[in-house]
């Protein structure tokens, strides 16, 4: 399993902190973000921003970061400062 968590406004979207998914054939953080995308017109719409940011096992990463079964990642907003 691949442990799955949100962050700020991704959580609020999505109405979920995380979820596991089968790790399975997923391979990337592209690939894990296109099966989430495959649940729904939310989570299509709450995943599909070129912005998107990311970390595996709790460092940042790029779409083509490659992923494994008990890897955690976390998508994220760009964080914003004023």
């Amino acid at each position: 399993m691949i442990k799955v968590l949100f962050f700020a406004g991704l959580r609020e979207q999505l109405e979920c902190d995380g979820i596991e998914v089968e790790a399975g054939q997923i391979a990337t953080v592209t690939e894990l973000r296109g099966s989430l995308q495959a649940k729904g017109e939310t989570w299509s719409s709450a995943l599909s921003h070129e912005s998107l940011q990311v970390a595996v096992n709790q460092q940042l990463a790029n779409m083509q970061a490659g992923v494994k079964d008990g890897d955690e990642v976390a998508f994220f907003p760009p964080v914003t400062g004023g």
